[in-house]
């Protein structure tokens, strides 16, 4: 590591400064732009969740799926749906064993 004199800190200072600002743009260029939002309507929505224009309804009206509501039409965000599928994602049989022999390991730690 380099040792810097009282006399050589504003140069010190500065050098540092530049290279994260160039380290900041850079970081900056490599970000994707961010992708646009992709509202459905409900037929769209239904199809792309392979459900009933019915079933949706029925979702919406129990609150179990996210929309958004302008005026009398119904707007479903993609991204949203996406997520609310994964949420709904079951474990496995193993997944399940995994964790309860960790329980079960966990348990039998003396803890003091």
């Amino acid at each position: 590591m380099e040792h810097f004199t009282f006399e050589q800190l504003p140069q010190a200072l500065s050098l540092l400064h530049e290279k994260m600002n160039r380290i900041e743009r850079l970081l900056v260029e490599q970000q994707p732009p961010p992708e646009k939002e992709t509202l459905l309507n409900v037929s769209q929505a239904a199809t792309f969740l392979h459900l009933s224009v019915a079933t949706l309804y029925t979702k919406v009206s129990c609150r179990d799926i996210p929309y958004s509501k302008r005026g009398k039409r119904l707007y479903f965000r993609k991204s949203e749906l996406e997520d609310w599928v994964r949420q709904g994602r079951k474990k496995t049989v193993s997944e399940i064993q995994q964790e309860a022999v960790q329980k079960a390991s966990n348990n039998g730690r003396k803890r003091y």
